[in-house]
């Protein structure tokens, strides 16, 4: 399956090959009711740093130039003493990808940004949630061609959250199997 995936782009490998792989995989009468992708999302959280308004705007700065879509900044919902957080205070950036764009942006974690990560063996199976969706966790920006190493001021970590319509684990764990996401045995 994955020697198909190189000539077509990923929404049409996703139709052309999956789709009819998911149907006969699990039974279904319809081509409709196969799992699919409806959105990824990319949150960058700052942590104790989120009182450093130019962290925040390198974040900010990261995920347009990831994404090429305009981030939004999260902020706390209520004050937490203990970790020093005030009501509306900016925690976080996000950005919320669906269409064409998460289409482009999945591609390109596949193909390139994956295989950048040092001594990656694969993404555990339990990544995946009881509801089929993948969530990834990195712990610096740089596997993103978009990021130059020498521009980069402050190394930090990012979370891609990939949300789909599957009923559980196994249907999301082959979804995203045949879509070419490289899992370790």
């Amino acid at each position: 399956m994955t020697s198909k995936i190189h000539n077509l782009s990923l929404k049409e490998h996703y139709f052309k090959n999956v789709v009819p792989a998911l149907v006969k995989e699990f039974g279904l009468k319809n081509n409709l009711a196969a799992p699919r992708l409806t959105k990824v999302t990319i949150n960058i959280g700052l942590g104790q740093q989120g009182k450093d308004s130019k962290l925040a705007e390198v974040a900010y700065r990261t995920l347009e130039r990831i994404t090429g879509q305009k981030p939004v900044f999260t902020r706390a919902k209520k004050s937490i003493s203990n970790f020093k957080i005030r009501q509306n205070m900016v925690i976080g950036a996000m950005v919320t990808l669906r269409g064409v764009r998460m289409y482009d942006f999945l591609e390109k974690l596949i193909r390139v940004s994956l295989p950048r990560v040092r001594d990656f063996r694969g993404l555990p199976i339990k990544s995946i949630d009881s509801q089929g969706n993948l969530s990834i966790g990195f712990k610096e920006h740089l596997i993103f061609p978009e990021i130059r190493s020498d521009e980069v001021e402050t190394i930090h970590g990012l979370e891609v959250a990939i949300t789909t319509t599957a009923r559980n684990r196994q249907q999301g764990h082959k979804l995203f199997e045949f879509l070419g996401f490289p899992f370790a045995n």
